[in-house]
């Protein structure tokens, strides 16, 4: 029991173990691509995206860091040194990241599934979010990988680099469409269609997330509806309702007895 008291004091949250999780995976496969591909090309933009992933580690660790209950613990007996080395950028510690995933797996096991579930639940609109920068990340990724893998060998084509592929990525899934770079192929193309589908679908529900936090009434606007002074005035209005009603009653029964007595 104490055990798993311990191991749940340390869940972020659901959705973020799931998003750092999943996070873990893609750069330990990215390890994997960089040491397996020929092409320089797609092993810059392994490389460059390593990089992102570094930076979004290393937000973690100090979340992690600052947020637990015992720092010393968490360094030491949580392999917090792990994850400050696994966000260093040294290709040859990013093998330490398997700590994170292993941290990750651990605590959503102690957490279970149905409490999985209903944390997603509650907490609808972070997990929304978090899902929306992870399909982000997976876009920027793939979607270099691919156009610079179908483009960079076609005639008079101008997506040859891993920045071209980066960039024309990222305007394309902003919905920005720059218009420096862009395929020529049928193929490339085709792509590009996809992208800018789910980049409307991103920046859609993104706005939408963004109106819903500005547009919801706060915590203190909530608590101020439900205020026990009003709900007190409110209950005794409702006694004196009854009561009334009551009273009302009473006359009319009253007024019977009276009219049958004169009867």
């Amino acid at each position: 029991m104490t055990e798993t008291t311990s191991d749940t004091s340390e869940l972020k949250g659901a959705g973020y173990e799931i998003f750092v999780g999943v996070l873990s995976i893609l750069s330990i496969a990215n390890l994997v691509l960089a040491t397996t591909l020929t092409d320089d090309g797609l092993s810059t933009v392994l490389y460059a995206m390593n990089a992102v992933l570094s930076v979004v580690f290393l937000v973690d660790f100090a979340y992690r860091l600052f947020s637990a209950e015992s720092k010393t613990d968490y360094v030491f007996r949580q392999y917090g040194w792990a994850d400050l080395f696994a966000s260093l950028p040294f290709q040859q510690l990013k093998v330490l990241r398997i700590f994170r995933l292993i941290r990750v797996f651990r605590l959503l096991r102690a957490y279970g599934i149905a409490a999985i579930g209903r944390s997603l639940a509650k907490n609808r609109a972070g997990s929304a979010l978090l899902s929306l920068l992870l399909m982000g990340l997976l876009v920027l990724e793939f979607g270099s990988l691919w156009i610079l893998h179908i483009e960079q060998n076609v005639r008079d084509a101008n997506i040859t680099r891993a920045s071209d592929a980066l960039w024309w990525v990222i305007v394309t899934i902003s919905t920005v469409g720059y218009g420096d770079h862009y395929p020529v192929s049928n193929v490339g193309r085709f792509f590009a269609t996809v992208v800018i589908i789910i980049g409307i679908g991103i920046f859609g529900t993104f706005t939408g997330y963004l109106a819903n936090v500005f547009l919801s009434p706060s915590k203190q606007e909530q608590s101020s509806t439900s205020d026990p002074t009003t709900d007190d005035a409110l209950r005794k209005i409702a006694e004196l309702k009854e009561l009334l009603t009551r009273q009302q009653s009473a006359i009319d029964e009253i007024e019977l007895m009276l009219r049958s007595t004169d009867s």
